[in-house]
């Protein structure tokens, strides 16, 4: 429980890094799809909404106080909420052309879903009242 917010802030990096890695190919149409780069296909840049609120939940794991631990778990939940989206469209068959499923499709999943546990116990020392 101690190192919650440290190992939340590295989940929170790996998702970010995982953006940058290669999720699918579709070897049909010879193109690699990643989080920033999407070329030839119609995605856009998927992982652009996971990394903006990785970095927003890095710095709420940072920051010691009870608002923060309760807002992270918004943008932690949307998160994991967005990245099961981005799974479930990006891997999906599209007009026959099935897509091969990279390592960084499953870091992003594994580090969403870490993200999130993270955020649901975060480690804030109480003060006792007197």
């Amino acid at each position: 429980m101690k190192y919650f917010n440290h190992i939340g802030v590295i989940a929170s990096v790996a998702v970010i890094l995982s953006c940058f890695m290669i999720w699918v190919t579709i070897p049909d149409l010879g193109i690699k799809v990643g989080g920033f780069f999407s070329e030839g296909t119609r995605f856009g840049k998927p992982g652009l909404m996971n990394a903006i609120m990785s970095a927003i939940a890095m710095v709420m794991f940072l920051v010691p106080k009870i608002w923060a631990k309760r807002a992270n778990l918004f943008f932690a939940g949307f998160n994991i909420a967005w990245a099961i989206r981005n799974y479930i469209l990006i891997t999906a068959c599209h007009g026959g052309d099935c897509p091969v499923k990279e390592l960084g499709i499953y870091v992003f999943l594994a580090a969403s879903a870490l993200q999130m546990v993270m955020a649901a116990f975060p480690h804030l020392p109480l003060e006792e009242k007197k």
